[in-house]
């Protein structure tokens, strides 16, 4: 896969200008948003979809994932903190939106005024209200629960007041409880019982909600795995964040086997090649050494475009062939040895070759488990943490028909 552009000293469009990969990008499949929501869907109906785009959607960009995802079907949209609501609604995304988490210093003002639901652990709710009546505005609010995670959300022995509050504020029509939820803390570990246990809690909560008179549009509890995993847990609403970027929440299931494509591939250019002898150190430390006369291909990813710099041997896929990354991973680059080729005296050179990090890992090609196994962390790290460094491009940026394409 190549995309083309114009590199060098020379002006855009120039005659003179050569034309070649561009050095490094994240390229986002758009089409593959698509299809994952489109079958995460199908998995929790009649549930709807909440497509969560925090962390400028995991790193994909929440702009374009967002009008991807609402194009294929999701019914609302997901973010942490208010400040990432507000630059989808300046972008002009008007679907229902969350934002969950929140400082005293949070513009709730900002969010009541731009329609941005609100999510309620309790201490918020004064905030709120003041926001409201600043604006003059009923604010759509959340509340949240804590059944077990121990984040925020409501402590249960709380509940009780915090409905009640919420209730005579909704009376007085500052408020609108829109929504009753909380968050699954092992959902990613089926057989564990503590989803169970939550599930309880939540059930329990929400009877004591009704009681009080709440009538929420809508009460969610599942993530990602719980979607894909525990139909008790979908209720009108469920939180898709991975699945939606097409990974796997489970250990040692594939996205594949669970219907899902990986939208998101990392690839540069190899940019140097050269001969060197045995015993050759390689990097900050002198940690590896060659085995024997070998050539080495600098990679110029670091830790800078957010590459673990702990995950020395994570792969590097050239012409078809991974190579692990050897010696220390440093800020802007890294390398990998490719056996003896001998370039000096003619041996083939990979200089400008597409090296690709990770990618769909269509025909054996690298993952994002797999540098998630090098880093010894998760999946979620390794999308999220690439850098603005790293220009993201977009493939099938067209409006969604409605039609899956193969």
């Amino acid at each position: 896969m190549t995309y083309q552009v114009s590199t060098g000293d020379f002006p855009p469009g120039s005659s003179a200008a050569p034309v070649r990969a561009e050095e490094r990008s994240a390229v986002i499949d758009l089409d593959a948003i698509r299809h994952n929501v489109r079958h995460l869907a199908a998995v929790a109906s009649p549930a709807k979809i909440m497509a969560v785009v925090k962390a400028d959607a995991y790193g994909h960009g929440a702009i374009q994932v967002a009008r991807a995802a609402l194009g294929a079907g999701a019914s609302w949209l997901g973010v942490a903190h208010i400040s990432e609501a507000l630059t989808l609604r300046a972008a002009g995304i008007e679907a229902p939106l969350l934002a969950w988490l929140h400082t005293p210093d949070s513009n709730f003002a900002a969010a009541v005024a731009a329609g941005i639901d609100i999510g309620c652990s309790g201490w918020e709710l004064d905030r709120i209200v003041a926001a409201a009546r600043e604006q003059e505005r009923p604010a759509r609010i959340h509340l949240k629960v804590d059944t077990g995670l121990g984040r925020n959300g409501a402590p249960l022995d709380a509940w009780d007041s915090l409905v009640g509050e919420a209730m005579e504020y909704q009376d007085q029509g500052l408020l609108r409880v829109v929504g009753i939820f909380s968050h699954l803390a092992v959902a990613d570990e089926p057989e564990r019982p503590e989803t169970d246990e939550q599930l309880a809690v939540f059930r329990q909560i929400l009877a004591v909600a009704q009681d009080a008179g709440v009538d929420p549009e809508v009460r969610h509890l599942a993530n990602t795995p719980a979607t894909l995993s525990r139909p008790d847990t979908h209720f009108d609403l469920v939180r898709v964040g991975l699945g939606l970027y097409g990974l796997s929440p489970f250990e040692g299931q594939s996205p594949s086997e669970l219907g899902l494509r990986p939208a998101m591939t990392v690839r540069t250019v190899v940019s140097h090649c050269k001969d060197v002898p045995a015993g050759q150190g390689v990097s900050y430390g002198l940690n590896y050494h060659t085995e024997g006369v070998s050539t080495l291909g600098l990679i110029p990813l670091g830790y800078a475009d957010g590459v673990p710099r702990i995950a020395t041997g994570g792969p590097v896929r050239v012409e078809g062939v991974n190579y692990p990354v050897v010696g220390r991973i440093a800020m802007d680059q890294m390398v990998i040895d490719l056996g003896p080729r001998n370039v000096a005296a003619g041996g083939r050179s990979i200089l400008g070759a597409e090296a690709v990090l990770f990618g769909d890992g269509a025909d054996g090609g690298p993952t994002a488990d797999d540098w998630a196994r090098a880093a010894r962390t998760n999946n979620y790290e390794i999308v999220t943490r690439i850098s603005p460094r790293v220009p993201r491009r977009y493939l099938n940026e067209e409006p969604d028909t409605g039609e899956e394409r193969p």
